[in-house]
């Protein structure tokens, strides 16, 4: 699979609609989010309260020895001190939880809806996309809350009660303290611009890396059988280097812009100090005002320069958040409409007319129609891209058919309830994957209702329970990632111990022998037979010795059926089938 880089834009700031949908996952926890704004609009009022008192301590008592009344404000400046730390803290500790929780809360959701997609979505999507939306992007909605919104509210609210107090105090002197504003408004918003840029390409680096790296760890099998580590590893360096290199432009954009920031502050402070000095030294303006108004701008710079970080936060945060719903609202979900749920099915299966295409109108099943009546054992040959998968994909709804009708024992497969439905369909896979984990747990799957017992009894049907015995540990033994400690042959017969201990009545085998040799094949062979006794069985045939007992062989050539008949028949009649079995008579002989 090519790695197509994604690219997507910054979006607005502050897009109303992402606004609205994050809400919806606050409103569970309003109590704390409005307390959340309430401790916001406190510190905010809090804020300027320090200088303020500082003014009134110098001019109005230190200035004439008054030490009982400032003894009085100290009191007062430090149980506001008190008050705004504890303040403080609790501002920080809720908006971090807030933000967890409601992550929390979206990742399930977003692990939920992934659960219900149809095959067709992850066939057209990088895995390693889907698990930067799971994860990166769904941490990033934590500093939404953390370092975004409610600190942006707070910055502006800070910013706004800090000028009433200057210019009620001094209007004069407050102009003068910002007439250096505009330099530092300039170099904000172009800080802000650059930075977006930014921090959205690095958004993308860490989509294209994630995918990459999944990619190439899940085929690294491939990439060494074909000596491909060099070449994979200079496009990993390209990618890494991207990367790097987002990051980094970042570095440079921070690097500059505070120091810039701080040169601005301090040219700000001298104006005011001198313009202030004149003021004290004609006895025009109080000492207390003067460093009272240091202080001021000194709390006014601050909420400034982190706006604009915080306001690239917050977009990076709705980026975000329009990518995990964008994905949230995807339509490609297995409708599960049906209600029909029986405790038993006799397993009469019917496709009439079938029409199948994973892309518009490019049809891979053209027509199909066959029955499968209960007991019978049907089997499906052709060549590679023939449809035989496709067709036993359509009887799990895996996929949705196009035209025609699947039904099981006359009821249409769409009016069964999903799991209800294949619960009744036991499927062995040509691909077998297993999870890092014990062999009971990859046969139960996590069910507690199947015992060890049922396990080993189902591993003994099937010719398992030999090589399970001698494993250490037995059935708790650890087949470690997608069953890397096991053989071909032995995953494949824990696939069959899976299908089995389900007891289904439909039973389905995708070329459930093609990946174990000669001596294996022998060994399960007798006991499919077993397994297929009593239940339908639709088998995809890779070897056609192994479907000569078949009641019924359909032969499929590019997504149609052309022949159907017995093993004998077919080969009577001198066509297609007969065709495979002469090849792979001259490759057995050879």
């Amino acid at each position: 699979m090519s790695l197509e880089k994604e690219k997507e834009s910054a979006g607005e700031i502050l897009d109303m609609k992402v606004l609205r949908q994050l809400y919806t996952y606050v409103k569970p926890y309003q109590k704390q989010f409005y307390f959340l704004v309430f401790l916001t609009l406190a510190l905010a009022i809090l804020a300027p309260a320090r200088p303020y008192l500082i003014q009134i301590a110098i001019d109005e008592h230190v200035a004439i020895g008054d030490a009982a009344g400032l003894l009085k404000i100290i009191y007062v400046l430090v149980v506001l001190m008190v008050i705004q730390a504890i303040a403080q803290w609790a501002h920080t500790y809720y908006s971090g939880w807030i933000g967890q929780v409601i992550i929390k809360d979206i990742r399930v959701r977003l692990y939920t809806h992934l659960l219900r997609l149809r095959l067709k979505f992850f066939d057209n999507t990088p895995i390693g996309r889907l698990v930067t939306r799971n994860v990166s992007d769904i941490e990033t909605l934590a500093d939404v809350f953390s370092e975004g919104l409610a600190a942006i509210i707070g910055d502006l609210l800070q910013i706004v009660t800090i000028l009433g107090v200057m210019f009620y105090i001094d209007w004069k002197l407050t102009l003068v303290s910002l007439s250096t504003l505009p330099l530092l408004v300039i170099s904000t918003y172009v800080f802000k611009e650059k930075i977006k840029v930014t921090f959205n390409d690095v958004r993308n680096a860490v989509a294209n890396l994630n995918s990459f790296l999944q990619e190439h760890i899940t085929g690294m099998t491939i990439v060494q059988l074909f000596n491909r580590e060099q070449r994979e590893f200079e496009k990993f360096k390209e990618i890494n280097r991207e990367h790097s290199a987002a990051h980094i432009r970042s570095v440079l954009y921070y690097s500059v812009y505070f120091p810039v920031a701080e040169i601005i502050q301090a040219i700000g402070i001298g104006l005011v100090v001198w313009y202030g000095a004149v003021g004290v030294l004609g006895m025009d303006l109080q000492i207390g005002i003067l460093i009272s108004f240091i202080m001021y701008l000194q709390l006014f710079f601050r909420p400034i320069r982190m706006i604009a970080d915080r306001f690239n936060t917050l977009q990076m945060g709705v980026v975000s958040s329009s990518r995990i719903f964008k994905l949230l609202a995807s339509s490609e979900h297995i409708a599960n409409e049906g209600n029909f749920s029986p405790e038993k099915v006799q397993g009469n299966v019917r496709l009439d007319q079938v029409w199948f295409a994973y892309k518009e109108e490019d049809y891979v099943l053209k027509n199909i129609s066959f029955e499968a009546k209960q007991g019978q054992t049907i089997a499906l040959v052709g060549a590679t891209g023939a449809g035989k998968s496709s067709i036993i994909n359509l009887i799990s709804r895996f996929y949705e058919i196009n035209k025609g009708t699947i039904t099981i024992d006359g009821t249409n497969i769409q009016d069964y309830e999903l799991s209800a439905l294949r619960k009744h369909i036991g499927v062995v896979l040509q691909d077998v994957f297993l999870f890092s984990s014990s062999i009971y747990q990859n046969i139960t799957l996590g069910n507690p209702s199947i015992t060890k017992e049922q396990v080993l009894e189902a591993a003994e049907l099937v010719g398992a329970a030999k090589f399970i015995e001698k494993l250490p540990g037995g059935l708790d033994y650890n087949v470690m990632e997608r069953g890397a400690t096991l053989s071909v042959g032995q995953r494949q017969l824990i696939s069959f111990v899976r299908a089995m201990v389900y007891n289904p009545e439909i039973l389905i085998l995708d070329e459930a022998t093609s990946s174990v040799d000669s001596e294996t094949e022998q060994l399960i062979q007798e006991s499919i037979e077993k397994m297929m006794q009593g239940r339908t069985s639709i088998v995809i045939a890779h070897r056609l010795s192994t479907i000569q007992k078949a009641d019924q062989i359909l032969v499929l050539h590019k997504g149609e059926i052309v022949e159907t008949g017995t093993h004998q028949s077919l080969l009577e009649k001198g066509g297609y089938y007969t065709q495979l079995h002469q090849m792979q008579l001259k490759m057995t002989a050879l």
